[in-house]
C-alpha cells in the first residue's frame, strides 16, 4: 500500500470510527493486509487503536500483533483484556506468538503465558528457551513429516488434510526415531507413483541448522541456496521445526536495519516511533563513547599546542585532515561490514581485500593530497605547509584503509558485531593519526614555516 493509499484509508477509518459505523469498518479492515493495519494503528490514539483492533478477526488480529512495533504493541496489550489477548495468542503460529511475547516486559509475558491454554503456552515457552536471534527462536514447530516407508499416496492424503499448515513448501522424511533422513519437494511428490515409498523419492542431502545457529547464518544459507524453508534439527538430527522464507525475509530486514543503525552509532533496535524516554539511555551511551573518542583526539592536538600557537594557520587545515580520514574509513568499513554480513568477507580473503583497500587508499590519498596542496598554496601561499598537508592526507588515507578492514574483521573474530566499528570507533584512529602526522610534521619543520 502506497503512503497516499494509507493516508486515505486512515482518514476513512477515522470517519467510520467517529460515525460509529463499526460493521463497515470491520469489512474494510478485512480487505486490508495486516502489515498496513499495523502501520495505521500506530497513527491512532491508544483508545481508538484498541477499538479498531477488536474489530479484527482473531487470525487477522494475530497477524497484526506480529507486525506491530514494540512500543505500539506494549500500549495495545495494556489496553486489551487479558482473556481476549491470550485467545488471540493461542491461535497464532507458535513462532509468531513467541515473537510477540518476547517483546513484552517479563512480568506481563509470564502472566499471559499462565493464562494461555497449556499446549499453546508450552509451544511458546519451548521456543523462548532458545536465545534471541537464534534459529530456535524463529522456527515453527509445526511441520509436515512422514516416515520413510510411507507410500506416496498416503503422504498426499496427509498433505491434503494438513492444507491449513503454515507455508508448506517441503515434505520431510524421518525414520522411526524421528531423525531427518530426507526431504521431498511438493512437485516431486505429486508426480511420483502413488505406491512408491517416500524414501525412494526423497533428497538425502538436506541442508539443516541447529536451534543454536545464528539467525543471520540461517538467512545466508536460505539466500545462497535459494531455499523456501530450512529444517531445524537437534544435535542427534531429530527434526524439531522449520524456518520458512517469510521468516528469513524478516531476519534480513532486521539485521540490515541493525547494521545501518550501528554504523551511525545507534543501538540497533530503535524505531522512529520509540518514545524519547525509551531511546534516551541508548543514545546517551553512544554519545558518551563518542565524547571519549573526541577527548582522545583532542589530547593529541594538545600535544602540539605550542606549535598551533606559533602558527595559528595550522588550525585552519586540521578539520580537512580529520574529515578526509573519516570518509575514508566509513567507505572502507561499510564495504567490509556488508561483506561480512553476506558471508563474502572471511579471513581467507583478508589479505586480498586489505591489498585492494591499501591501493585505493594510497591512490585516492595521493590525488586528494595533490589537489589539496594546490588549493592550500593558492589560498595561503606557503608551499611547505601545503606539502605537509598533502603528506598528512596521504598517510591518513593509508591508515583509513588499514583500520577500515582490520577492525571489523577483528571484532568478527572475537564475536562482536562488526557494525559497532562505526564512525564512533574507527574514525578515532584516523583523527588521531591524521592530527599526529599533520601537526607532527609541522612541528618538525616549524622553523621553516612563515608565521
Amino acid at each position: 500500500m502506497s503512503p497516499e493509499e494509507r493516508d486515505r484509508l486512515r482518514a476513512e477509518m477515522i470517519n467510520l470510527l467517529e460515525a460509529e459505523r463499526q460493521e463497515e469498518l470491520a469489512l474494510r479492515l478485512e480487505e486490508t493486509h495486516p502489515t498496513d493495519i499495523a502501520a495505521l494503528l500506530r497513527e491512532l490514539g491508544v483508545e481508538d487503536r484498541a477499538r479498531v483492533f477488536r474489530l479484527l478477526a482473531q487470525q487477522q488480529a494475530g497477524a497484526v500483533l506480529h507486525e506491530t512495533d514494540d512500543q505500539s504493541l506494549l500500549e495495545l496489550v495494556r489496553a486489551l483484556d487479558e482473556d481476549e489477548l491470550t485467545e488471540i495468542l493461542g491461535r497464532m503460529p507458535p513462532d509468531n506468538a513467541a515473537a510477540v511475547v518476547s517483546d513484552l516486559p517479563e512480568a506481563e509475558a509470564e502472566k499471559l503465558l499462565d493464562l494461555m491454554e497449556e499446549e499453546g503456552a508450552e509451544n511458546v515457552q519451548e521456543l523462548l528457551k532458545y536465545g534471541e536471534k537464534t534459529a530456535g527462536r524463529i522456527m515453527t514447530p509445526e511441520f509436515l513429516a512422514v516416515y520413510e516407508e510411507t507410500p506416496v499416496s498416503q503422504a498426499l492424503d496427509y498433505l491434503r488434510k494438513s492444507a491449513d499448515a503454515e507455508s508448506v513448501f517441503y515434505l520431510y522424511v524421518v525414520d522411526d526415531h524421528n531423525h531427518l533422513v530426507g526431504v521431498v519437494p511438493l512437485r516431486r511428490l505429486i508426480t511420483a507413483d502413488p505406491s512408491t515409498p517416500t524414501r525412494l523419492i526423497c533428497q538425502r542431502e538436506v541442508l539443516s541448522v541447529t536451534p543454536e545457529t545464528d539467525q543471520e547464518e540461517v538467512a545466508g544459507l536460505v539466500t545462497k541456496h535459494n531455499l523456501l524453508a530450512v529444517p531445524v534439527v537437534s544435535r542427534e538430527n531429530t527434526l524439531l521445526g522449520t524456518i520458512t522464507v517469510d521468516d528469513v525475509i524478516d531476519v534480513i530486514h532486521e539485521e540490515a536495519t541493525e547494521d545501518i543503525q550501528r554504523l551511525a552509532g545507534v543501538a540497533g533496535d530503535e524505531t522512529v516511533f520509540d518514545s524519547p524516554r525509551a531511546v534516551f539511555t541508548k543514545r546517551l551511551l553512544w554519545r558518551f563513547i563518542n565524547l571519549a573518542t573526541a577527548i582522545l583526539a583532542a589530547s593529541v592536538i594538545g600535544l602540539f599546542e605550542e606549535s598551533i600557537q606559533s602558527l595559528a594557520l595550522l588550525a585552519v587545515f586540521m578539520p580537512i585532515v580529520a574529515s578526509m580520514g573519516g570518509i575514508g574509513t566509513t567507505q572502507t568499513a561499510t564495504v567490509v561490514i556488508r561483506g561480512i554480513a553476506l558471508g563474502d568477507m572471511t579471513r581467507a580473503h583478508l589479505w586480498r581485500v586489505l591489498k585492494k583497500e591499501l591501493q585505493l587508499g594510497l591512490a585516492t590519498g595521493a590525488v586528494n593530497g595533490v589537489v589539496m596542496m594546490a588549493i592550500a598554496y593558492v589560498w595561503k601561499g606557503q608551499f611547505l605547509l601545503s606539502f605537509i598537508l598533502g603528506v598528512a592526507l596521504l598517510f591518513n588515507m593509508f591508515v583509513a584503509a588499514v583500520v577500515g578492514v582490520l577492525i571489523p574483521m577483528a571484532l568478527k573474530i572475537f564475536r562482536v558485531d562488526p557494525a559497532i566499528a562505526s564512525s564512533v570507533i574507527i574514525t578515532t584512529f584516523t583523527d588521531v593519526f591524521g592530527f599526529f602526522s599533520f601537526l607532527g610534521l609541522a612541528t618538525l619543520l616549524l622553523r621553516f614555516l612563515a608565521p
